[in-house]
């Protein structure tokens, strides 16, 4: 998933604008703290209060997250050859990472010291 498609899930459902959210992001990755984009950068962000700006940083470092273990469990999954396109439509419609494990458990192979003790 891009970053302006994780920008129009967040702005979805924090029900603000697509351009606040992006404002945002871009002053969080520059390093700007919640209290100073809150405090300091109202016209960027379009008077976003902490708690707004608070969400998008939690939401976007979740989504982040899932994006990365997303990519890294289908790269592993068709290195394996074991990739259907069922299973690639199953992951790439995951929403949680919890989901996106629960689609890899039964997949992952079984390392040496794992199968020893089952």
């Amino acid at each position: 998933m891009s970053e302006v498609r994780l920008y129009f899930k967040i702005a979805d459902e924090l029900k603000i604008d697509t351009k606040q959210v992006k404002a945002t992001v871009d002053l969080l990755d520059e390093g700007g703290t919640v209290p100073f984009i809150s405090r300091y950068r109202k016209e960027m962000t379009g008077s976003l209060d902490e708690v707004q700006i608070l969400a998008i940083k939690t939401e976007i470092e979740r989504l982040r997250q899932l994006e990365q273990r997303r990519e890294s469990i289908l790269k592993v999954i068709e290195g394996q050859g074991k990739l259907t396109p069922e299973l690639k439509e199953q992951i790439l419609a995951a929403e949680t990472l919890s989901r996106l494990e629960d689609l890899y458990t039964p997949i992952q192979t079984k390392t040496p010291y794992q199968s020893n003790y089952r």
